[in-house]
């Protein structure tokens, strides 16, 4: 018998065994059926730490030492999905996930950003918006409020950048504001190092632009011996160089900043990822979604214990959800908020029990919208 026939005798007795666990694992839902009708009648909670912590060293008992490992997180695994189950049948008719999609702003749209002309954000802003009115606000946090106080319809924020990862101020904002993203996009982003006409690289001593605009450039500012100094936008660094009339002091900024405001550019392309890109969100006081949106984010905190998480993901694995990219922002002590992105319709009925199942199983769960991305410009 060669190799690969003994490969399939192995795999047949698989199979025989699966054929046995399939009926089993069936017969042990229905019994969870069973349980969350009782529950449900009796007002009990799904969960039930005790319960649970006895299955699994019942199960731990029963096995090989060299597989206990191995049998609690199959038993941790079965009952996460008996829960889920259960939380499906008993919260299927819960709130909506989202209030109803608000009709996109059509006429004298105004869009806020944070900076001053010439800033990355103005770029994204139109590059969404190209015929929309503009108002420039000083902090990230001013465009929250701008856009709450129906100032202006949107608000264009960055939320990650590819090689610094996600901006944390943007994920503490929205969930403090009450925001609702309705809509993405990634700009390549090119840094430069700008000065005044008459200065020389050999003159600089002094760097200013946004913190995120001197990380991307960290490789390039490793190399000198220049003082940093963090500014609000990378436009705002280069306005300033302007007024301050200093060939020793430099701005990381785009070209446009720097023609804006006078200025040369002393070294081009200073970042050090040559397809370095920022994603900006668009916020508004209403999600707006349709048949054509296909993202998802959301917020939401676990129970402070072992499994917690990854039982709050499950229902995505379990409906073949791809979850983009996750973060995390501490709330208090060694508490989390997780801030998540999935590929999916809020109008898909298998995308919303999805997320009532894992609403079910958190501390607490919010949709923060359901939109689109847009194509990165080059």
């Amino acid at each position: 018998m060669d190799w690969k026939e003994e490969l399939e005798g192995l795999r047949s007795v698989i199979d025989e065994v699966d054929a046995e666990l399939i009926p089993l694992f069936q017969k042990r839902m229905e019994a969870a059926r069973s349980i969350a009708e009782l529950k449900g009648k009796q007002n009990l909670a799904v969960q039930d730490n005790s319960r649970e912590a006895k299955v699994i060293e019942n199960a731990a008992s029963r096995i090989d030492a060299s597989l206990k490992g191995e049998a609690s997180m199959l038993m941790r695994t079965i009952m996460c999905l008996s829960r889920e189950y259960q939380h499906r049948l008993l919260f299927s008719g819960a709130t909506p996930m989202l209030p109803p999609a608000a009709a996109p702003a059509s006429s004298k749209v105004v869009c806020a950003y944070q900076g001053v002309p010439g800033s990355w954000s103005e770029k994204a802003t139109k590059q969404l918006y190209p015929e929309a009115e503009t108002t420039a606000v000083e902090y990230f946090a001013d465009i929250f409020t701008t856009v709450k106080s129906g100032k202006a319809d949107y608000g264009i924020v960055p939320i990650e950048n590819s090689k610094t990862g996600a901006i944390g101020e943007t994920y503490d904002l929205l969930r403090r504001h009450g925001c609702y993203i309705v809509g993405r996009t990634w700009l390549s982003i090119r840094q430069n190092l700008v000065g005044l006409k008459e200065a020389e690289l050999s003159d600089i001593r002094e760097v200013f632009s946004h913190p995120e605009g001197l990380k991307q450039c960290a490789t390039y500012l490793s190399s000198k011996h220049w003082e940093q100094t963090a500014c609000r936008n990378t436009a705002v660094a280069a306005k300033l160089i302007a007024e301050t009339g200093d060939v020793k002091k430099a701005a990381i900024a785009s070209r446009h900043a720097a023609e804006l405001y006078g200025l040369k550019v002393l070294a081009p392309d200073i970042m050090d990822a040559a397809d370095n890109r920022t994603s900006f969100v668009v916020i508004a006081r209403q999600p707006e979604y349709n048949e054509h949106s296909n993202l998802i984010s959301l917020t939401f905190s676990t129970q402070h214990r072992s499994g917690a998480l990854c039982e709050v993901l499950m229902p995505f694995m379990a409906d073949n959800l791809n979850l983009m990219r996750i973060e995390s922002r501490p709330i208090a002590g060694d508490r989390y908020r997780f801030f998540a992105e999935i590929q999916g319709n809020i109008q898909d009925e298998r995308v919303l029990s999805a997320l009532r199942q894992a609403a079910a199983g958190s501390e607490y769960f919010e949709v923060l919208g359901c939109y689109s991305c847009t194509t990165c410009e080059d």
